[in-house]
């Protein structure tokens, strides 16, 4: 997996993000460089964990969708009568 990057668009989104919790929720300014070091932190070291689970869930899914066409095309199957002699 390749590092998670962001647009310049999403970087700024998601540091005012940061600095809108932290002020909001801890009452705490937070810089634009102190915000862009730890979100290039949180996307490093906890980004894999939210992609691996992103490919978890999209794995299960697919996974539900074969199991529904298998039933599918086992339901298209046509009984065939064996003459004996």
């Amino acid at each position: 997996m390749s590092d998670i990057t962001f647009s310049k668009e999403e970087k700024l989104g998601l540091v005012e993000m940061l600095q809108t919790y932290f002020l909001s929720e801890m009452d705490q300014e937070l810089g634009r460089f102190e915000a862009e070091f730890l979100l290039d932190h949180l996307s490093k070291q906890l980004g894999p964990v939210f992609y691996n689970k992103g490919l978890l869930d999209g794995r299960a899914l697919i996974e539900k969708h074969i199991d529904n066409y298998n039933e599918a095309l086992y339901g298209l199957e046509k009984e065939i009568d064996v003459l004996h002699r």
